[in-house]
């Protein structure tokens, strides 16, 4: 590593040293430049995607502008730019050394951070903090399937200020949501080229639009499980809309959300992902599961969501005797508690479904847990499950429906999270001969019996 020296960023040092011109070696770098390429986004128009998740940024922060960056070699391209009242394509950039973007590039990725502008030793006398009225800079890595630092997602407001721990986590959050929006893009678009949506790269997708693993609860057992519809046709496996998350929100409160998306493919999965990540980026600031869902309405008819969706959102803390939230549905199924003597009953108010009117019906529901008790959360595959079409259905009911999966449900009394869901996947396996009508995803929350 070489230090940075001179006006440019005294007292820097970037991770691959400096160009000749004093900015960092990583700008040049081939594999970012052909990372940055590749995501077809360079010189293109203005997206209301993009534009939506800057415009929350702004807001959330109450900075005056937000910028969706890309940094070739030279330039720092505006994909959008809240903020800023530019139209001409040609105009919505600036030089590379007249831009704070250089930093993330520099370091690697790093986010940086200024609260002051014009007294941080690092920007001081950067050529664009008087032009540009940069008084407090804050922007994350906008990142490649690779680790290549593409751009950055940032907010700039005129006046100095201290960027809030909230503030912080949300732009962090919404710069994932939009390097997952570019991976999903070039993920599609080499599908679309090769002609076929093969079942490896649906599988790949669903995946993405999952979590990887469970935010462990301590106290609480946590499983969760994912099967997509069988495939109907010549063209394969298709991403499915069912998806499921876990997370904590503030301190020691956590989330559950799980949600189905009408229809398969390419706009279900975009649906997907943006109903994902807007849910993480607002649960931190909404406390009510009506109003967060209330408000994943209007961003959905915002960005003019191509699919509706359902969801069940539950919000709760654990407690000396258990757990205690509160749940609301949006056109979805009730939840399901199973108690630790096997009896089952619903809990959820009826809502109304996302992503087609602007005023929306919706209801916080209480709920407690204790000892032994078990929460679960499922899509529609789950309680409207068919055997496949063609094959007599024996003395089997046609449906596999709200009365089997409670039945299933109440015999697994005293199984643990896992072995529950597994439970209810086998029986929905054996009622439709492993053939599914429906992708099915399940999410169960479980109090451990007490020693």
């Amino acid at each position: 590593m070489r230090k940075v020296g001179g006006p440019v960023a005294a007292g820097l040092v970037f991770d691959a040293g400096t160009r000749a011109d004093g900015l960092p070696a990583a700008l040049s770098d081939p594999a970012r430049l052909a990372a940055v390429a590749a995501t077809g986004l360079l010189d293109t128009g203005p997206e209301e995607v993009f534009e939506d998740l800057a415009s929350l940024a702004a807001r959330v922060t109450g900075s005056g502008r937000a910028f969706v960056t890309l940094v070739d070699e030279d330039r720092s391209f505006w994909k959008s730019c809240v903020g800023v009242d530019v139209t001409e394509i040609a105009a919505r950039q600036n030089p590379v050394r007249e831009s704070f973007c250089y930093f993330l590039v520099g370091l690697g990725g790093a986010p940086f951070i200024v609260d002051d502008a014009a007294t941080d030793h690092r920007t001081r006398d950067h050529p664009s903090v008087g032009p540009m009225r940069i008084g407090a800079w804050a922007g994350f890595p906008l990142l490649a399937p690779d680790g290549e630092v593409l751009g950055s997602f940032c907010v700039i407001d005129d006046s100095p200020r201290t960027w809030s721990a909230a503030d912080l986590t949300t732009l962090e959050t919404l710069a994932r949501s939009v390097s997952a929006e570019i991976h999903l893009r070039q993920s599609l678009e080499a599908a679309r080229q090769a002609h076929r949506l093969s079942a490896d790269l649906a599988h790949s997708l669903q995946q993405g639009l999952l979590p990887p693993s469970l935010h462990p609860i301590p106290g609480l057992e946590v499983a969760a499980s994912y099967h997509p519809a069988s495939a109907s046709g010549s063209s394969g496996v298709e991403v499915g809309g069912d998806f499921y998350d876990l997370f904590a929100t503030r301190g020691s409160s956590y989330a559950a959300v799980l949600g189905d998306v009408c229809g398969k493919g390419v706009e279900a999965a975009k649906v997907t992902a943006m109903a994902r990540y807007t849910v993480r980026a607002t649960a931190s600031q909404v406390l009510s599961p009506a109003a967060l869902l209330g408000g994943l309405n209007t961003a959905m008819l915002a960005q003019r969501a191509p699919r509706f969706l359902t969801a069940v959102y539950a919000s709760f803390r654990l407690t000396p005797g258990g757990l205690a939230g509160r749940v609301s549905l949006a056109g979805h199924p009730p939840a399901l508690i199973r108690r630790a003597d096997g009896r089952v009953h619903q809990v959820g108010s009826p809502g109304t479904l996302l992503g087609v009117v602007e005023h929306v019906r919706l209801a916080d529901v209480r709920f407690r847990l204790v000892s032994g008790d078990l929460l679960l959360l499922y899509t529609d595959g789950a309680c409207e499950a068919r055997p496949r079409p063609g094959t007599p259905s024996g003395d089997r009911q046609q449906v596999f429906g709200d009365a089997e999966l409670a039945a299933v449900l109440s015999g697994t009394r005293g199984l643990e999270a896992e072995a529950t869901v597994k439970a209810i996947g086998a029986a929905l396996a054996d009622h439709h001969d492993g053939w599914a009508s429906d992708d099915t995803a399940l999410l169960a929350l479980r109090v451990p019996p007490a020693a």
